[in-house]
C-alpha cells in the first residue's frame, strides 16, 4: 500500500477571469492523504476527474487566462441571478415594441467583468 487516505473534503469555488471577464463555479472533492513517509499531499477531484489545485494555477474555462479571482461558491450565481432579474423589465419592454421577435431569437448575454464583480465592492 503506497498512500492512507486520511480525510475528504468537498470545497466549491466561483471563479472570475480578469482578462475575458467570463464567471463560473465549481465543487471538487479535496482528499487529504499520507504518504508512506509520512508526508502529507492533497489530490483535487471535480466531475469525477483528477485536477491540478484551483489555488495554485487557475485557468479560465472560457479563454484560458490564467488572471483569474477565487471567490466563495454562489457569488457567480448570485450575480447572474441578479443580472436575470435586472434584464426581465427590459426583455418586457423590448417584446411589447415588437412582437414578432421570438425571444429563442435573442443573442445571448455576454458577461462582463464590470458586471460580475460590481456587487463585490466595498464602500
Amino acid at each position: 500500500m503506497s498512500e492512507i487516505a486520511a480525510t475528504t473534503v468537498h470545497e466549491a469555488y466561483a471563479f472570475a477571469c480578469m482578462k475575458c471577464g467570463y464567471g463560473w463555479e465549481q465543487s471538487y472533492e479535496i482528499e487529504h492523504h499520507v504518504d508512506v513517509h509520512g508526508h502529507a499531499f492533497v489530490v483535487y477531484t471535480a466531475d469525477g476527474e483528477r485536477v491540478p489545485s484551483p489555488l495554485s494555477t487557475p485557468t479560465c474555462t472560457n479563454c484560458g487566462g490564467h488572471v483569474v479571482r477565487i471567490m466563495r461558491a454562489g457569488r457567480v450565481a448570485g450575480v447572474q441571478e441578479l443580472m436575470r432579474k435586472q434584464q426581465t423589465p427590459r426583455a418586457a419592454d423590448a417584446a411589447a415594441k415588437d412582437r414578432t421577435v421570438s425571444s429563442a431569437a435573442a443573442p445571448a448575454r455576454h458577461w462582463r467583468l464590470s458586471d460580475l464583480l460590481h456587487p463585490f465592492h466595498r464602500r
